[in-house]
Formats: C-alpha cells, sequence, structure tokens
C-alpha cells in the first residue's frame, strides 16, 4: 500500500490538470501519442507506473521518453524503457491504460489497486530517468511528469534533450554499471566515445568513400549527430535540415518516414547524382538510406536493404573468422519485408527467416532466439542484436591467422558500435557506412544484391478497426468474415502477387499493403483489396 502522505500528493498533483473529455487512452506500440495538448493526465500516469516499475524491479532504472518520433510537430508521446534498455514488458501496457484512463480523483487509489496487483514491496526504492525531443511541448509534459515523480518521491533524473536511443543506452549503461554486463558510460559523452571508438577499430585498413549526406528530419537528431562528429574521424558527413529553432519545421517534408512514404528525398536534399544520402526521423530511431541514379531516379536503400546488408557482412566476418558453425545467424522481419529481400536471405545468404507482427517489440523479442538477430523493419527501424554465447564466442576464440584475428577483432567492434538496445539511426548509419566502406560497394552496387518487388501502401479509414483481426504474424484476417479469401482470390490473379490488411495501432484505419511483378499491378492489387477492406469496415 502506499502511504496516506503519497496518496494525498498524488492526488493533489493530480488535480491540478484537467483530463479531456471523452477521451479513451490506450498504450501501444509506441507508448501514448497523440495531440500535445491532450497529454498532461496521460503523461502523469506514466511517471505513477514508471515509479511502480522500477520498485517492482527492486530499484533498476527505468526510463521515460518523451517523444512523438515522425508525427507531426503538434504531436507528442509518452513511452517506458525497461532496464536493458528495451521496450516495457507487454503485460505492463494494460497498467499503463488503467492508470491513464483514471479519474483524477481516483488515480491514487488505482495506484494502490496496482501495488496490491502486482505485488510491488514499496520499501524498494524508485529510480527513473528521463529525456525529450525538441517539440515544443516537451518541456510542459516534462512538467508534468516531474510532478508525479515527485508525489511518488522518486530519485530521478532529466536528461533534457536526447534521442530516443541514446534514453535507451543511458538506461542500459546505468544498469548494467560494475556488473559483468557493463554497456558503458551512463552519459551522453560515453554513448558518443562508444560509437566513435569502435566505429574508428571497425574501420582499421579501410576507408570511407566519398560523403554521407544526412537529413535529420529538423529533430533532436541534428544537433545529437553534430555531436557526435566532433568525436569521429574518417569519415565525412554533411548535414542537413537540423532547423529545431523552428518548431514547426519537424518532420516537415523531411525525414526518413517523409522519404520512405512518398518514395522520394526531401525536396531540401541538394545531393547530386549517385551521393549517399540517409533520412533519420524525429527522435532518431530510423534510418534509411537513397540516392538518384545515372538517369536523375530516385532508389531507395529501406530498412529491408540495411538488414540484408548487415546479416551478408555479419555472416562473412563470421565465415572468415572460423566461427560460423557456432553462432546461429538469422533474420527477423515483418509481413512488410518485401518479397525479394526475403528470397534473397533465405536463397542467397541461405540464413534463417522469422516473421513477426508489426512493432519493434515482437521483432526485438523474436531476434534474441538467434546467437546474431538481425532485424529491421522496412521503415528503417532496427538493430543487430548479439547472445551471451556470441559475445563469448567472439571474445575467447584464438585466432589462427592474420585474416581471422581481423575479423574477429572487426565482430568484437561491431558489437559495441551496433545499440543493441534499440534501433538507432546514428549508430546504424555508421554500420551502413562501415560495411559499404569493407565491400568497397556503392549504393548503386548495394541496391544491385537484389531487385525490390514493386508495392504500394494505402490507408483505408474504417469506423470500427477492431473487427479486422489478423493472424499468421499478420499476413492473414479471420475477420471480418470472408474478406481473407476475397483477397486470397485478388492476389492469385497477379504474377508474384501478394497483399494483407492489418489494422493500425494508432488510428481508425487499416493499412493495405500489396506487392507484384510490376508497378501497374502492385497499384491495381492495392487498389482492390483496399476497395475490399472499405466494404468490409463499412458492412
Amino acid at each position: 500500500m502506499a502511504s496516506p502522505a503519497v496518496k494525498k500528493a498524488i492526488t493533489e498533483a493530480a488535480l491540478q490538470y484537467a483530463k479531456p473529455e471523452g477521451k479513451v487512452f490506450e498504450y501501444g506500440t509506441a507508448g501514448f501519442r497523440m495531440k500535445a495538448d491532450l497529454l498532461n493526465t496521460v503523461v502523469f500516469a506514466v511517471g505513477l507506473l514508471a515509479s511502480l516499475r522500477s520498485k517492482k524491479l527492486s530499484g533498476q532504472w527505468i526510463g521515460v521518453m518523451v517523444t512523438a518520433s515522425h508525427n507531426p510537430a503538434e504531436d507528442n508521446g509518452v513511452k517506458l524503457v525497461d532496464p536493458m534498455g528495451e521496450m516495457l514488458e507487454a503485460e505492463w501496457e494494460a497498467y499503463a491504460t488503467r492508470l491513464a484512463n483514471a479519474p483524477l480523483d481516483k488515480i491514487a487509489d488505482v495506484y494502490d489497486e496496482l501495488i496490491k496487483e502486482i505485488d510491488v514491496k514499496m520499501t524498494n526504492p524508485a529510480r527513473v530517468v528521463f529525456a525529450r525531443d525538441t517539440r515544443a511541448s516537451g518541456s510542459r509534459l516534462v512538467g508534468v511528469l516531474n510532478a508525479a515523480l515527485t508525489a511518488t518521491e522518486v530519485e530521478f533524473v532529466d536528461l533534457k534533450y536526447m534521442t530516443t536511443p541514446q534514453l535507451h543506452y543511458v538506461v542500459r549503461c546505468k544498469n548494467t554499471l560494475g556488473t559483468q554486463y557493463e554497456y558503458g558510460e551512463p552519459t551522453e559523452q560515453g554513448y558518443y566515445e562508444k560509437l566513435a571508438n569502435s566505429f574508428k577499430k571497425v574501420m582499421r585498413g579501410v576507408k570511407v568513400q566519398g560523403s554521407l549526406t544526412v537529413d535529420c528530419a529538423n529533430g533532436v537528431g541534428g544537433p545529437k549527430l553534430r555531436e557526435l562528429m566532433k568525436y569521429l574521424t574518417g569519415i565525412d558527413i554533411k548535414v542537413v535540415n537540423d532547423d529545431v529553432i523552428n518548431p514547426d519545421a519537424l518532420n516537415f517534408d523531411c525525414g526518413a518516414d517523409y522519404v520512405k512514404t512518398k518514395q522520394r528525398a526531401p525536396p531540401s536534399s541538394k545531393a547530386a547524382v549517385l551521393d549517399r544520402c540517409a533520412s533519420l526521423d524525429g527522435d532518431a530511431d530510423r534510418l534509411v538510406y537513397y540516392f538518384l541514379d545515372e538517369s536523375n531516379v530516385f532508389r531507395l536503400l529501406d530498412g529491408d536493404r540495411i538488414a540484408t546488408l548487415a546479416a551478408s557482412f555479419i555472416g562473412d566476418l563470421a565465415r572468415n573468422a572460423g566461427i560460423a558453425s557456432k553462432l546461429k545467424i538469422g533474420v527477423v522481419q515483418t509481413a512488410y519485408a518485401n518479397g525479394a529481400s526475403t528470397d534473397y536471405i533465405e536463397k542467397v545468404l541461405k540464413l534463417p527467416i522469422i516473421c513477426t507482427n508489426t512493432g519493434v517489440k515482437h521483432l526485438h523479442h523474436a531476434a534474441l532466439r538467434f546467437d546474431v538477430g538481425v532485424y529491421f523493419e522496412a521503415n528503417g527501424h532496427g538493430t543487430v542484436t548479439f547472445s551471451e554465447n556470441a559475445l563469448k564466442v567472439i571474445k575467447n576464440t584464438e585466432p589462427q591467422s592474420p585474416a581471422q584475428q581481423h575479423a574477429l577483432e572487426s565482430l568484437q567492434a561491431l558489437t559495441d558500435l551496433i545499440n543493441q538496445a534499440v534501433g538507432d539511426a546514428l549508430s546504424d548509419a555508421l554500420l551502413v557506412e562501415a560495411i559499404l566502406a569493407h565491400k568497397g560497394w556503392s549504393p548503386k552496387e548495394w541496391l544491385g544484391t537484389y531487385t525490390d518487388l514493386p508495392s504500394r501502401l494505402v490507408r483505408v479509414e474504417v469506423n470500427d478497426r477492431s473487427i479486422f483481426k489478423a493472424y499468421d504474424a499478420e499476413r492473414k484476417l479471420e475477420s471480418p468474415p470472408g474478406l481473407q479469401g476475397t483477397i486470397e482470390s485478388l492476389q492469385s490473379r497477379y504474377n508474384k502477387g501478394r497483399s494483407f490488411a492489418r489494422a493500425s495501432g494508432t488510428e481508425d484505419a487499416v493499412r493495405v499493403y500489396a506487392e507484384a511483378a510490376s508497378r501497374s499491378e502492385a497499384d491495381d492489387l492495392a487498389t482492390r483489396v483496399a476497395n475490399a477492406v472499405s466494404e468490409a469496415g463499412s458492412a
């Protein structure tokens, strides 16, 4: 039970805010995310839950990130980060939802109910670290978070502006300090030093050719990338779209989500033909690459491409190091992954694939089944995980030749260069640059590894998205009845046709994905499936 003093403090602090009328909140894949002016009471609830989560885990540090990632500037959001830098344990999402929907004069009672239900030992300490992106609403929301943490007598640290992956990194570092799994120095500077040192080691004996132009979505990634560049050597990075002074510029006509969905470079991009370009999203956890070919045609290198590049390079290093037989390397994808990438991984790289539901928490969980698990959503959010066994094998293998030694050292450095806690656009960009340098590839050669099937993503507004229930890693629908049969019948009419529909996690809409051998067939299939979804959704 919470003490009467704490309950009183919670109620008094909560009643400083007003709950939006008729709004029901739900903790989803990205935490809570919506228009920023609706978020005060939600952020307060998250502060309460963060204190319970930390106490339940005997005082381990819990992270809270205030961000709406690739959403427009007027939105904001909040999510919790677990001790190893991973997403909040799924079971706790329901507790977050319950607190967020509790009436403000009863929120202390709901807090008390959760203490009993989750069996939280209230004598345990609670420790929380939090940060925010550059949105104008961030400082207000952090003030609300502060009020909730103060009411529940939590020890907390405000890290001010950070990318989402930097916060995940700090949380993991704080919880592993002084253990055999020590992850690094739990500061922003520690993050830069770790990335820069490991990049230098990975790049031993090779040089990055040309420069990389990075579009920072006018978000927090801009100033943080500029800071990282002070620590880096041997790479020429040109930063564009790093205006964090004008709040409306965030994610506007730029950023990874714009490039991926519009299939074109940001209008602000001044890149020349064949120049390597990359875009981050608003909180710098997504990364996509692209270039203009000799015919001035835009070419996208998305998360699928980054996954195949990383898996191929790590596989080569493991073979060169003589440890391929000791490591199970695999790739995790979602239904959105292009069918051509799946073919390439299975038939050329000869690596196993797991397909999961959309959402990083599902991919990350599946990646941990491998010694080396490579996962990237097509939108550019992903990372590589290394198991305890993989780290031991890499560290303890005695090299039999200079080539083996070089491969082992490169693998060792990669385990530090990659932010294993979460997808991290800055870390992933350095990974891609290192691999291209080792392979001696331009983006054109990277693109040439396989040819993407043309695809189309369509958003269909529906009255009630909850009637669209998916199974088989969201590749098929069990309801509404008959709709899956219609989709299968439609896709069978097209060469290499594949389509699926899944309910959005954040809005009353269904997303329809379709791919086929030609652009016109993919567009046609997407339109027909979208029409079928629309009919089913209005029936």
